[in-house]
């Protein structure tokens, strides 16, 4: 099962899409895919969930977070092999620990905590909440946007991680992180 979580090694410079959901990581993801000539590694969560929601009319448990944290870093371990100098990650295992944590009452996975805490980006990009909240079959915090950032935002200081805001419309967004990106690499 650990394994399962870990990053396999990699000299590429990654960045995480990080921030509440409909904050615009998909979007900001494709662009910079498409900008850097590169790939993006998509949220494994949505199609896994998705599934869940259109099969049994059920959302996330307790039990879905490994299988779904295991799909992502299986996800960004094939897609590693395929980028060029840059992979664009639209989520990590951290985002999966927030999202366990609101969720559940504060708890996350001791195992999935390990692998949230050890897997290494170069930069996250935390999406703010100024995009409009559009509704899905798996989103459900509309009034909770500002609490929600606020806990992305503290999980990053308090994990030390190396992270910019991401604000505006797509255009500023997508300046921003390019810019930013580019001293990386």
């Amino acid at each position: 099962m650990e394994k399962k979580l870990g990053q396999e090694p990699s000299d590429l410079v990654k960045v995480v899409l990080f921030g509440p959901e409909s904050t615009g990581k998909t979007t900001i993801s494709q662009q910079l895919a498409r900008h850097y000539n590169t790939v993006w590694v998509p949220e494994y969560a949505r199609e896994y969930l998705q599934n869940k929601w259109n099969n049994e009319r059920k959302t996330c448990e307790p039990h879905d977070l490994l299988p779904i944290a295991e799909g992502q870093i299986r996800l960004e371990n094939e897609l590693t092999k395929k980028a060029t100098d840059l992979l664009i990650c639209d989520t990590d295992l951290l985002e999966t620990k927030v999202y366990s944590e609101a969720y559940y009452i504060g708890h996350c996975d001791p195992i999935l905590e390990k692998y949230a805490l050890q897997n290494t980006y170069n930069l996250y990009f935390l999406t703010y909440i100024d995009t409009p909240w559009e509704a899905d079959d798996l989103r459900d915090k509309p009034n909770e946007r500002e609490q929600m950032f606020a806990y992305f935002k503290e999980t990053l200081e308090k994990y030390d991680r190396n992270f910019v805001i991401l604000k505006g419309d797509k255009a500023q967004r997508l300046s921003t992180a390019i810019e930013h990106i580019d001293k990386l690499l």
